[in-house]
């Protein structure tokens, strides 16, 4: 795939045809991590998948494992991390088993990844204009006159004002939405197939998350990527994704086209989730909290993982650990004994 800058992004890739397999493919994972208190499992038969040119958002509480699963995507993690089971495949390749010169090629070159937190991902001593060059060079093998002038194009892309000037600033004489923007435009640089968003927006102000959000969603339509969006954010979701699947304690409890979740949640905890956000038509609604805390993934309850915070419980979901089955019509998966109906659920469309 080419670089992408305005010089050679004519092209918006073509989605992919009927039957084709998804390009990326998550089955089964579990990971583990080493800690002083022992053993911890963070992802426990995750299973995802998703389309090109299609935006999956994870969804989910701190510590849920969805930062972990983009993390396993690239294998990314710590030293401390072992994958006990499960796969992980890009366009129908098994990212495990990639010898290192493929996964180089695949890390920022077909897959790209933005962090949460743009400060602590740009290098202060070098230029950013220069850490975006850098990027084009390790991929694509130009020269350094041309790396520079396709970062330049880079930083025109991502709507950086005086681009030329901006290149050769430092990452500390820019905003935090500025900053974001440099490190869409090195995510961006060599034309990734899957573009993994990891709260891109967490360390912004409401004004600049929204035109982040929408400069990605840009991009995305213009670039022909598909996108992991993870998230906590509910409404980010709600505009952005055409899937949604949501994390609790290391597993996913609901999977979902985005409109069916929002206006039918089957599983209990996205219909508290959904609950919990205010609602402007409704101002002298209370907001409803989730009762109870997430439990802890070293001590976890037996059965289902949420009963304990759970106003549907009865005695099997306290004995029986429930699996990812069909619900509603079939067009969405969720791993409870007692599926709640539309009406149950107490949720607007």
């Amino acid at each position: 795939m080419s670089a992408v800058s305005p010089r050679t992004s004519g092209v918006v890739a073509a989605s992919s045809a009927a039957g084709e397999a998804a390009l990326l493919e998550v089955r089964d994972l579990v990971v583990e991590f080493a800690t002083p208190r022992g053993t911890v499992r963070a992802l426990d038969g995750i299973s995802i998948e998703l389309e090109r040119g299609r935006t999956l958002g994870l969804v989910g509480e701190s510590g849920s494992g969805k930062s972990v699963t983009a993390l396993s995507i690239l294998r990314l993690l710590d030293g401390n991390a072992r994958i006990v089971r499960g796969s992980v495949r890009v366009d129908g390749e098994d990212v495990a088993a990639m010898p290192d010169d493929r996964l180089r090629e695949l890390r920022g070159g077909r897959v790209a990844m933005i962090f949460q937190e743009p400060s602590t991902s740009l290098n202060p001593v070098f230029t950013v204009g220069f850490q975006v060059a850098e990027a084009i060079r390790l991929h694509r093998g130009v020269s350094k006159r041309e790396a520079w002038a396709q970062a330049v194009d880079m930083l025109r892309l991502v709507e950086i004002p005086d681009a030329e000037r901006r290149a050769k600033s430092y990452p500390h004489e820019l905003s935090g939405g500025m900053k974001q923007r440099v490190m869409i435009a090195i995510a961006l640089s060599c034309g990734p197939e899957l573009l993994v968003a990891d709260e891109p927006t967490t360390a912004l102000d409401v004004t600049i998350q929204a035109q982040v959000l929408a400069l990605l969603r840009d991009l995305k339509q213009r670039l022909g990527m598909s996108m992991l969006l993870i998230t906590h954010d509910l409404g980010v979701v709600a505009n952005e994704a055409d899937e949604v699947a949501i994390f609790y304690a290391g597993r996913v409890v609901e999977k979902a086209p985005t409109r069916e979740l929002f206006a039918r949640p089957a599983h209990p905890y996205t219909a508290a989730l959904l609950a919990s956000l205010p609602r402007l038509r409704e101002r002298a609604a209370r907001l409803v909290a989730i009762p109870g805390v997430v439990p802890d993934l070293r001590r976890l309850p037996s059965g289902c993982r949420f009963r304990d915070r759970c106003a549907f419980a009865q005695a099997r979901c306290a004995t029986e650990d429930p699996a990812l089955r069909p619900a509603r019509d079939g067009s969405g998966l969720v791993a409870c004994h007692f599926p709640l109906a539309g009406t149950e659920a107490g949720v607007n469309a």
